[in-house]
This record gives C-alpha cells, structure tokens and sequence, in this order.
C-alpha cells in the first residue's frame, strides 16, 4: 500500500508559497502512482466506477493527472527530480498503441474520452520539449490517429465543445488531422452561449441561457484562451482580445463569490473537482486579464487551497475522494468517477508561474468579503449576491437559472433549482428527492406534506438587489418508486398545481423573501401550506462519513444517495420564528412578516456535504394557502442575530399586480413588484 503523505497544514499563511503548492503537487502525484497499470496508459483509482465504466475511469486518471505533472514540469522549466516526463510519456506509448492491453479506449467506446483527450492535448502543449518532442515517431503517428478521431466528432452543446476546439488545435500544431470546419463551429457555438458582462450559459437547454455554473470559470473562460495560446499566431486575429475582456469582467464579478473561509460558492454540478473553481483565477493572471490585484490572487488562491486540505478533500493516502470535504456521494453525478476530483489540476496552474512573478511575491491582501459588506446583482445568471464581512459569509439569491428546459416540467436538482447558495452552508440531499426541496426555499406542501418542486422557474425582474421569479408548483408522480434519478432523468409525470411567484430584496446578511400563490387552474393538485426554508447549517461536530454500504457499479445507483432519512421537525417554541446555530456560531434564521405563523427545526442526519448532522430552520402558514395572499418573512444567515428587522407594507392592484415596499432598518428601501398571475 502506498505511504501516507506528508502533514498538509491547516494554515492559509502556509499556502500563500509557490514552493508548498509544488511540494503538494508533487506528493499528489507521487500517491496515484501504486494505482497505475503496468506501463501506466491507465491510472485506476479505488472507488465506484462511473456510467462510463472503469476503463474510461482509468484514462481520465491519466489524462487528469497529466495535466497536473504538466503544469508541474513546465513552472521548473523541465526540472524533474521525480520523474514525471519518463513516467506520462511510457503511459502514453501504451495508451495511444492500439495494439496495447492498455490502449485507451476511442471516443466512439467512451465518450468521455472526448474530455480526457483535451487535458492530454493541453499537458502534451505545455511540456512540448521535455515528452512531444521525445517520443519516438510511432508512438507520435499512434497519438495523432487517436487524436485524430476527434475531427467531425459529434460533441455535446455545452463546454464539451472545447474539447474537439482544443484537440484539434494541438493537434494542428503537430501535424495531426483537424478541420476548420470543427474550430469554427466551437468559437460561433460559444459566441451564441455569451450573454455579456463575463458570463456564458453552458450551452442552451431548450434555447434559453439559463446553465450556470463553475463551469463558466474552469470551461467557458479557461479552454478559449488556451485554445489561442496553444494555435499561437494561427489563432484567429483579436480573438485571444476578446477572450481576455470577457474573463477581466467575468472575474470581477468571481472575486465575490469566495467567502472568507477560502470556501468557493456551493452550487452546480462537479463541485468535487473543487479547488479547480480557482483556474479563471490563475488563467486571468496568466493572459493578463485579471481585476485582481497580485496580492489579491495570493491570498485568495491560499485560502481556497487551505480550506480544502485542512477540511479532509485528500485522504490519508494523499488521494482525492469524491465529496466536498470528505468523500460525499450525495452530491456525485453519473459521469463522477473515482479520478474525477483530478480536474482539480486545474486549479494548480499558478504553477506555471516563476517564484519571481508577483502574485507569488505580493503581500497577500484580503478578499472581496473581508474588504468590506457588498451587494452585487449578476444579470448573467440572474442572482442577488450579498457579503459580510463580519463572518465571511457570501449569499446568492437565485432567480435566474436552473439548467432546464423552460418549456418543460423537471424535478428539482439541489445543484441549481434552490432559492439560494451559499459558501458556508450547502443544499440538503436527502435518500427521498422527490420530497423537493426543504432549505432554502419558497415552496408550497400537498395534502400529504410534500413540497412541490421549482423547475424551471421563469425569471420576471432582477435589479439593485432585487430579483422576481415564478414556477408552476408540480409534484413528481413516481417520486418514492425505485429507481428514480432525481438528477439524470425526470420522472414520467407530474400532478401540476397553482402557479407560485417569489421575490426577494436583499441588504448584509438578510433576504426579505415574499411569496403569493395564484388561482389554482381546474384539475390542479391544491396547495394545502406555503412553506418557507432558510439555509441548511451543519450543527454537530462529527465529519460526513461515507455511506455504511456502498452502491453498484453503476454511475446511476450513486444520485440518489443522499441522507439516511433521520429526520426530525420540532417547533422552534417561538411562534413566527425558527433559528439554528452552527458550532462556528453562524445563525439561520426564518422570522415571519405574514402569514407564516409556524416555526420549526427541521434535523437531518447524512444529508449535508459539510457535516453529519444539519438542521433547517422553517415556517409554514397556518391554514390553507389563500390566492392572492402575500406571505412574506426575514431570512437570515450570519454571525449572531439582526439587531432589527425591516419593516413589509404591501398594496395590490386590480389586475392582481402585487407590490411590496421594504424599509431597511436604516432607511435605505426596496421595492418588489409581483406581476399579475399568468393566464392557465
């Protein structure tokens, strides 16, 4: 077995060194090694397999992990006291031989290989003298075929496209099969994805942006750049320009969605590639097209970084597992296998750096967060984002996207459909999803309690840290039948109920969150309560532990495991108010302003990434939810409690328009207009 690696400190201070990110680079590397085939074309990690199967789990060992020892030998200028160069480029005469018991599979036996052969593309690029330019000539010619497949190669619409741009891009550069036809598709498709201001929508799921997600830093705006630094004077003129202006806006925005735990945004998918969310960071820095000052981006690479190593993301054997902190399957998707947290690579292109260059000289500065309280809204993605000094915290409000098709009812996925995320508290995944969701919510509960889902929601106004959206409320059919994937399939009906419209106006650590139930249309399944969720904490000290039995072989059995199903709901004892506390001494709190008279504490056991015991604070109405109705309530999460609340004056108009006027405890006021309830 191999040996425990070296202590990883706890302290951000110790990360803000070139030196100890490369020491962890290296030991990273050093610890996938005993899990690699014979000649090492296959990198086999232990865990569950993903859909995919264990043979391309295998290759995205390598081609993850390759992309790693890449930055790695690039940054030292081809110094190698581990052997990195010898060891990938014995892997790849093996993986890219057809004749090889380790041949890698083609993209038309795993389609993932399609986004493994991009990592390899980009690590091949930037050791080009120490391993391409090395390798004999047969081995070259059986790389450039397998390379080559990936001309005229149907792709995905959404970041895989980058992956067939890139590709064949390298494989232009050395001499390899690529069709311009294929590279401009991929930069037209991407300009239709941009919706301004730094922000892409990761394809469009039924026409509509609405996909957002950490793949608008570690895809959108990392492999366009990349794509043009690999083609060098090929690349089209001004492109690499336009790139840059984008991820410039795009990280200005970013910079504020990092809490003052190091903790990036907990929301979308892949969230156990991790500190790869740091890779528009160093990208922006690289191309110079980063806001950041260098002392910025020190002390906020360090911080992240620490977060993850103090908080268990590598085990003992110095392996990446599957979760957030500790390995978590709850939040895993089918494509997530053993090797997929190597994406995290991505986050160690910092690497490339020299120790000279200043954001790893500079004086670490504070982040966003820490400089002062803000509240920005992001058009792009439609959220009210909100920080607090005080605690660190950063909140977003959601009204914007769900990565769903509008024009269709899905069931809720934690990831996108909640009404808001957090960098210190996480959605809930309970074994049941089909129940809907619980935190962080405005929803509505049937005859037997269970919440409707959101999605899709229709984004109505955002603006000055105010946002309106609306969904039909709607309840799958089969929600408790086996074999329901709540996030790779939706179930196949639903019972519909009325429309719900929800509002939110946000000032430090407070949402005022209004929501009013239209008239339900004939044959819809009534709602009984309106039901407000505030944010899921962690509240016990135990570490999440992986599930006592793990699941099948197959990617599918994985999605739906969330919590043991350990619930327990007890009345806060406050009428109109319910608050939880974290050991940290953040408070979520829900405090009714109308119609929302019942308090309670929802407690659950496995269900949160962060800890093994979370709660939600909630208030339900008391009777049955009346049309029209504005029910209303202060949704807080920080440190302590809001010395004062603001105040709720509500007026309504003929039409069914529903306006409310907030007044902040110091004066400053908002304005949410609910529109008139859709027709049918």
């Amino acid at each position: 077995m191999p040996q425990p690696v070296p202590a990883r400190p706890a302290d951000p201070a110790a990360w803000t060194s070139r030196a100890r990110w490369g020491r962890l680079a290296d030991d990273m590397l050093r610890a996938v090694r005993p899990y690699a085939s014979e000649r090492h074309a296959l990198v086999r990690l232990p865990g569950p397999a993903s859909a995919s199967g264990e043979w391309s789990d295998g290759l995205e060992g390598f081609a993850r992990t390759f992309l790693l020892a890449a930055f790695r030998l690039r940054g030292e200028e081809g110094h190698d006291p581990y052997g990195l160069a010898e060891w990938y480029a014995r892997g790849i005469a093996a993986g890219a031989d057809p004749e090889s018991p380790e041949r890698w599979p083609t993209f038309a036996e795993a389609g993932q290989a399609k986004v493994e052969a991009a990592s390899i593309a980009l690590a091949l690029h930037e050791t080009r003298p120490w391993i391409w330019d090395r390798l004999g000539e047969r081995t070259r010619a059986q790389l450039r075929d397998w390379l080559g497949l990936m001309v005229g190669a149907d792709m995905p619409q959404n970041n895989w496209i980058w992956f067939q741009g890139v590709t064949e891009a390298f494989a232009r550069t050395v001499g390899g099969r690529w069709r311009q036809e294929d590279l401009d598709r991929t930069l037209a498709r991407a300009e239709e994805w941009y919706q301004g201001g730094g922000w892409y929508s990761d394809g469009l799921t039924g026409g509509a942006h609405r996909n957002h997600d950490h793949y608008n830093g570690w895809a959108m705006h990392l492999y366009p750049l990349w794509f043009t630094r690999v083609l060098g004077e090929r690349a089209p003129e001004g492109l690499a320009d336009r790139y840059r202006e984008r991820l410039r806006l795009f990280l200005a925005d970013w910079r504020h969605l990092v809490g003052g735990n190091g903790a990036p945004l907990f929301q979308g998918r892949s969230l156990t590639y991790r500190w790869a969310a740091l890779a528009p960071l160093w990208t922006g820095t690289l191309f110079g097209a980063s806001p950041l000052t260098p002392g910025e981006t020190r002390g906020l690479a360090a911080r992240t970084l620490s977060y993850f190593t103090a908080n268990g993301a590598l085990t003992g054997e110095g392996l990446l597992s599957l979760g957030w902190h500790r390995p978590f399957r709850g939040l895993l998707q089918r494509y997530s296998g053993p090797a997929s947290p190597y994406w995290a690579s991505k986050g160690f292109a910092g690497l490339l750096l020299p120790a000279s260059h200043p954001v790893w000289t500079a004086e670490p500065e504070p982040l966003a967060v820490e400089r002062g309280d803000f509240t920005r809204t992001l058009d792009g993605p439609g959220w009210l984002v909100t920080g607090t000094a005080a605690d660190g915290v950063v909140r977003v409000v959601n009204h914007g996207g769900d990565h769903s098709d509008p024009a269709r009812l899905w069931p809720d996925d934690p990831h996108y459909a909640r009404l808001g995320y957090s960098t210190h508290a996480t959605p809930e995944y309970p074994a049941d999803a089909g129940a809907g969701a619980w935190e962080a919510s405005a929803t509505l509960l049937d005859a037997e309690g269970r919440a409707a889902h959101r999605r899709p929601l229709e984004r109505l106004s955002l603006a000055d840290g105010t946002g309106v959206s609306r969904s039909r409320a709607h309840w799958p059919v089969d929600a408790a039948g086996a074999g329901w994937d709540p996030f790779g399939g939706a179930p196949a009906a639903f019972r519909t109920g009325p429309w719900l419209t929800v509002g939110s106006a946000v000032r430090g650590s407070v949402e005022v969150r209004v929501a009013r139930v239209d008239p339900a249309a004939p044959g819809d399944t009534p709602a009984v309560r309106v039901r407000f969720g505030g944010w899921a904490l962690p509240v016990g000290t135990e570490p999440v532990r992986e599930p006592d039995a793990a699941p099948g072989a197959s990617g599918a059995g994985l999605r739906a495991e969330g919590g043991t199903g350990t619930f327990a709901d007890a009345p806060s004892g406050v009428p109109g108010h319910a608050a939880v506390t974290s050991p940290g001494g953040l408070v979520s709190s829900v405090t009714d302003m109308g119609g929302l008279p019942l308090g309670a504490v929802r407690a659950a056991t496995g269900c949160s990434p962060l800890a093994r015991d979370s709660a939600t604070p909630l208030l339900t109405s008391e009777a049955e939810a009346v049309p029209g109705t504005l029910y209303a309530a202060a949704v807080h999460l920080g440190k302590g409690t809001p010395r004062a609340l603001p105040t709720l004056a509500t007026t309504w108009a003929p039409d069914g328009t529903t306006t409310a006027e907030i007044t902040w405890p110091d004066g400053h006021t908002h304005t949410l207009r609910l529109p008139a309830p859709p027709m049918g």
